[in-house]
């Protein structure tokens, strides 16, 4: 195994999708489409899918049902000031990793294979227009699962996602607003080995810049893993 920094937090962005989603299946809050809509926000990313899902799970509720049920420490609700922002959750490396284990050894069988049938075929382009192929699929081989997150970057990225980019809390955490994150996460090595690299990019920094940054590091990271 190869950590740095394991439980340094970081806000969420769009990989708190996962407990979002992981919460939603447990609960008796169905409506009809939520199937398509939990589609679209595993695969592309989509941020009107998980605000509703965000809202009617109680938001930061959520994460008070999921932190405990995973075993996450570090994970905490976005600010009070904020409720409704849930890519303001904070989260570290190690309880994104704990969540992943929690998918793969204690989520019923039936969602296990939804959320991952869903980070499988995660698009190339988010709903928001953002390349989401950056860090693990670019830096590792198919098969992979994963689950990007991005925020700071403004709503419309400069460079369009298209063909030719395609390829229990005691204080508030410290979430590093103002500066830009981007991560990546997700199972790779025939979903045998779980890849966690989340980055405070920055202040100013373009997409295009920050997405070379991270996926060099996640090659460093894969190799080192062995």
């Amino acid at each position: 195994m190869v950590e740095y920094r394991a439980h340094q937090v970081f806000r969420s962005a769009s990989v708190v999708k996962i407990l979002i989603a992981l919460d939603h299946l447990r609960g008796r809050r169905a409506q009809a489409g939520d199937r398509a809509l939990l589609q679209r926000m595993l695969r592309s990313s989509d941020d009107k899918a998980a605000t509703a899902f965000w809202k009617r799970g109680g938001q930061a509720a959520i994460i008070r049902r999921m932190a405990p049920l995973a075993g996450l420490t570090d994970t905490q609700g976005p600010p009070a000031d904020k409720p409704g922002f849930w890519g303001y959750t904070a989260l570290s490396a190690a309880d994104v990793v704990r969540t992943y284990r929690y998918l793969l050894e204690k989520a019923p069988r039936a969602h296990r294979e939804f959320v991952l049938a869903q980070l499988r075929r995660a698009t190339p382009c988010g709903s928001d227009g953002f390349d989401q192929y950056f860090g693990i699929p670019r830096a590792v081989s198919r098969p992979w699962a994963v689950k990007q997150g991005w925020s700071g970057f403004g709503l419309t990225p400069a460079e369009p996602c298209g063909a030719a980019t395609q390829g229990l809390v005691v204080r508030p955490a410290d979430l590093g607003i103002g500066r830009p994150v981007l991560h990546t996460t997700g199972l790779v090595d025939g979903e045998r080995k779980i890849v966690v690299v989340l980055t405070l990019q920055p202040a100013g920094s373009s997409f295009r810049a920050a997405a070379a940054r991270i996926t060099a590091l996640t090659r460093q990271v894969h190799r080192a893993a062995g």
